[in-house]
Parts: structure tokens; sequence; C-alpha cells
């Protein structure tokens, strides 16, 4: 619950701070962000010598890039701000949602819940931006999160995996990570 309130708590408020910025700046921010879910359940499944979850989100993505793709270049949709003719789904959300769906499923609600709110900025920023409409933007995160979900296996619960911060002896700031194969 705690964990619930904090997200809402920062979403709000992040979100009310990204009001003041200017519409260009929220659309640099989204595509930066948009990927950052996916590095990190890529680069995470890597350290952890999880093989079998890099895999499972390869496979996600590459499987959300062909749909998007595909749909967008089939219906021709255009941009609230007339840049262009492929805006249904949004990539940027379908590419967040699918490296947050990921996270989730496959080592649990501690790195999902984070990893959902960055992709609710993303697809609030898709649309602050006018690259997108709410029914975009939503498709997206439904893409995203299927193409996810259609692979992931959850990781976590059968290996008890832990991270938490630490402090190293060195006095700089770290992660402690625990896991039991």
């Amino acid at each position: 619950m705690k964990t619930g309130l904090l997200i809402l708590f920062f979403s709000v408020w992040g979100f009310s701070l990204c009001k003041a910025q200017s519409r260009k700046s929220i659309d640099t921010s989204t595509d930066i962000l948009a990927l950052l879910n996916p590095i990190a359940g890529f680069t995470g499944s890597l350290a952890l010598k999880d093989y079998e979850g890099t895999k499972q989100v390869v496979l996600g993505g590459l499987t959300n890039l062909a749909a998007n793709y595909i749909l967008e270049f089939s219906i021709r949709k255009k941009r609230p701000d007339g840049s262009g003719n492929h805006a249904f789904p949004s990539t940027h959300t379908s590419v967040s949602f699918q490296g947050a769906a990921f996270l989730q499923r496959r080592y649990g609600w501690k790195f999902g819940a984070p990893a959902y709110a960055v992709s609710a900025y993303v697809g609030w920023g898709r649309i602050y931006a006018k690259k997108h409409d709410i029914w975009d933007v939503l498709a997206g995160a439904a893409l995203g999160a299927g193409s996810a979900y259609i692979y992931t296996r959850p990781f976590a619960r059968r290996h008890e995996l832990t991270l938490a911060p630490a402090i190293m002896s060195s006095g700089v700031p770290g992660i402690y990570a625990s896991i039991r194969l």
C-alpha cells in the first residue's frame, strides 16, 4: 500500500512539474525515457545471468515492434500536431510498457511499479507533446504489455531475488543483490 501511495504522489508531483516545461522538452524526455524500461530489463537480466529472461525481453520487444510498425503503416493515422501519419499506436508507449510489463512479470512489483510509473509518464508526455491522442497511447500500452506477457515467465519468486540500496565499504552508494539459484 505504501509503495502505491508513493508512486501516486510522485506521479502527480512529477506531472505538475512537467506542466511548466515546454512541449518540446516533454517530447524529448519521452524519447529518452521510452527506452529506459526495456534497457533496464535487458541489462538487468544479463547482470543476473538470467539468460532465459534476456531471451524473453528480446522476443517480447521484437514482437512488440513488429506488431506496432505493421499497425502504424497500415492504419496511417495523422498525429495531433500534424507532423506525420504514424500515430496509431504510440511506439514510445508500447516500447516503455513492454519493458515495464517484462520487469513486473519477471522480477516482481518491486521493479514493475517504478517501471509502470515511467511508462505512465511516457504515455502522458506523448499526449502532452501532441504526438498522440489517448487512444494511440492506450493501444500502445496494451500492445506493449501484451507482447511482454506472451513470453515472460516469473523469475523472482522462484529464486527469492532481493535488491536493496547499500553503502559499500568505500563509502560509495551501491546496490545489494541476493539471489538463490
